[in-house]
């Protein structure tokens, strides 16, 4: 039976083709001595039939990795169209073996990793470099054996088109790549793609995809230990996005997670890394790199609380914001205490007293976070601010009050009339609080009307309260009358 026949369901017959295999690599070796390259690819190209055909999967790689090799040792430097045209050569040969294409794409990798290292060898035009880094991305196409290969490759190429100005293009080249269905890369390597696909897709002004691509990162990998440098890039670039949404409440979770990674006990990865890289430098320089390590984290840390508080106070009143609110002032207090202003702003907006605009110390709320976004957004959040102070006011004066006046309630608040209405008015829209305004008879009414029943009910309960004290303190005069 011929080699690489079968015949019924029969394993292939297995051809040793050891021996022509090493007089093919001996004589192209004299060959390239001689500078003949053409003709030693050729050469190896005969073998790898052999070996293909004969279904010599070792010597198959053997002959493979010589061909590559030729072209990588040639004496004028590496030739990257001959490379190519050597790669593509074997990959598209009928019946090609696994281990032949992965050992054929995995020397092209090795070549550009050398370009990158800077080898004087591997020097090529970035022309070169891309079509070679596109020419291996195309034949890991559809190779499940070859996905580590296709995401690091897919991530080159999304870098050269970044560098070459082609934001757009690195978007889409990413987003061929579904690294979360990969079972070859680690964790934390799907990760950091899927960080790199969120990235260039919010460069592209992509915010639908970018939500998309957000929500394929496993919160409970990143949550684990040694993922402090993801989590923090992560919820960055996810402030980015809720940046352009205008939603203030998701903003301050996402600085808040940021402060949570850095504030100190909890910077695990980024002291583990600095301690890695100095492992074998002096314990002085330790000591300093580790020092201004926690002055650095510390600082970062107070600017994402103070980023959280901010957006915190510009969110919509909610239980959600309220319980975050009370969280923050309770469990992070002796942080505020180095950043009394914000402090004060959280105290402000927990009390239920009116809140005079603009704040004492409005101007030291004024963060970089709230300019991120252009001066469009800044305004939008100075807006939002007064806006939100006022809200406050009026569920303070809902809280003290059943009926007011109208122009005594604008002149405790400090607005217009037509102003505080169209608040008001926003308000009962939004269902934050009850009221109706009377305008010829300008007065607001924060009490819903009570039916005859509910005011029984409520008088009763007066009327029960009543006695019980009354009860109460006749018990106690008479126990003061019996001890003298």
């Amino acid at each position: 039976m011929a080699p690489g026949s079968n015949d019924g369901g029969r394993l292939e017959d297995k051809t040793d083709c050891t021996s022509d295999v090493d007089a093919a690599l001996s004589q192209s070796s004299a060959l390239l001595s001689s500078g003949a390259l053409d003709d030693a690819i050729s050469l190896l190209m005969g073998a790898e039939k052999k070996c293909r055909l004969g279904n010599d999967g070792p010597n198959l790689v053997r002959v493979v990795n010589g061909i590559t090799s030729a072209v990588l040792n040639a004496e004028d430097g590496v030739s990257w169209p001959a490379l190519r045209r050597s790669i593509e050569a074997v990959c598209s040969r009928r019946s090609q073996k696994t281990a032949a294409v992965a050992a054929a794409v995995t020397a092209g990798a090795g070549a550009l990793a050398q370009h990158d290292a800077g080898e004087p060898r591997y020097a090529a035009p970035p022309s070169e470099v891309e079509a070679t880094t596109r020419l291996l991305r195309d034949l890991t196409d559809g190779r499940i054996y070859l996905e580590k290969e296709r995401a690091e490759l897919t991530l080159r190429l999304a870098r050269i088109l970044e560098g070459a100005g082609d934001a757009e293009g690195a978007a889409d080249a990413m987003q061929d790549v579904h690294v979360e269905t990969y079972g070859s890369i680690p964790k934390r390597g799907k990760i950091d793609f899927i960080l790199e696909q969120m990235r260039l897709t919010l460069l592209k002004g992509d915010f639908v995809r970018a939500a998309i691509v957000a929500n394929k990162v496993n919160k409970k990998a990143l949550a684990e230990k040694g993922m402090a440098r993801q989590r923090i890039a992560y919820y960055d670039l996810m402030a980015q996005y809720h940046r352009h949404e205008k939603d203030a409440f998701s903003l301050s979770n996402d600085y808040h997670q940021m402060y949570l990674t850095r504030s100190p006990p909890k910077t695990e990865t980024e002291e583990e890394e600095k301690k890695m890289d100095l492992e074998d430098g002096d314990e002085k320089e330790k000591e300093e790199a580790d020092a201004n390590d926690a002055v650095q984290n510390e600082e970062k840390a107070l600017e994402a609380l103070k980023s959280t508080v901010m957006f915190l106070v510009l969110s919509p009143f909610s239980k959600d914001q309220q319980d975050m609110l009370h969280r923050i002032a309770k469990h992070d207090e002796k942080q505020l205490q180095k950043i009394l202003p914000f402090k004060t702003a959280i105290d402000l907006f927990l009390k239920k007293e009116i809140i005079a605009y603009p704040l004492a110390d409005q101007s030291d709320l004024d963060l970089p976070s709230l300019s991120l976004g252009g001066p469009d957004l800044a305004s939008h959040w100075r807006r939002t601010f007064r806006t939100r102070t006022i809200q406050h006011n009026v569920r303070v004066a809902a809280g003290y009050y059943r009926r007011i006046r109208g122009s005594r309630l604008a002149e405790l608040l400090g607005l217009e009339p037509a102003e505080l209405e169209r608040e008001v008015a926003g308000m009962v829209s939004e269902g934050e609080v009850y009221a109706k305004i009377d305008r010829p008879e300008d007065i607001v009414r924060f009490a819903p009307p009570q039916t005859p029943e509910a005011v029984l009910g409520d008088w009763a309960a007066d009327v029960s309260k009543l006695l019980d004290l009354v009860e109460t303190t006749t018990h106690l005069i008479h126990k003061e009358q019996m001890m003298q």
